[in-house]
């Protein structure tokens, strides 16, 4: 079996971000991945599934600007802006580490700011 790259699954991660499609999101992460926020640790595909659905709560059919994306072997750093009706996000910034064509460990942060006029 071939193993995706990097890019790959990052373009896969990208897609399903779009469609808040949290089955396809968890596809990506490893079994026991780790996601580190600033609300703490989460771990495997529930805990994907549990970022996730704090950030489409927090974003929900947002617009996504991808700012920078660098890629230095298995890391991805990524500084990101996104805009709902409800809430905008800036300076979000997150890492992550893909091997074996699998997400092991993201962190991410971000600024939430209410659209509410």
């Amino acid at each position: 079996m071939q193993t995706r790259t990097p890019e790959e699954v990052y373009a896969s991660h990208g897609a399903a971000l779009v469609a808040e499609d949290l089955d396809k999101l968890a596809a990506n992460f490893a079994e026991d991945a780790v996601v580190i926020t600033p609300k703490g640790v989460l771990h495997g595909k529930e805990g994907v599934r549990e970022s996730f659905t704090r950030l489409f709560a927090d974003l929900p059919k947002a617009d996504w600007e991808m700012k920078t994306t660098l890629f230095g072997g298995e890391v991805l750093f990524l500084e990101w802006a996104a805009t709902s009706a409800k809430s905008s996000a800036t300076h979000g910034v997150d890492t992550f580490v893909i091997r074996d064509g699998r997400i092991r460990a993201q962190t991410v942060r971000y600024e939430l700011a209410s659209n509410d006029v």
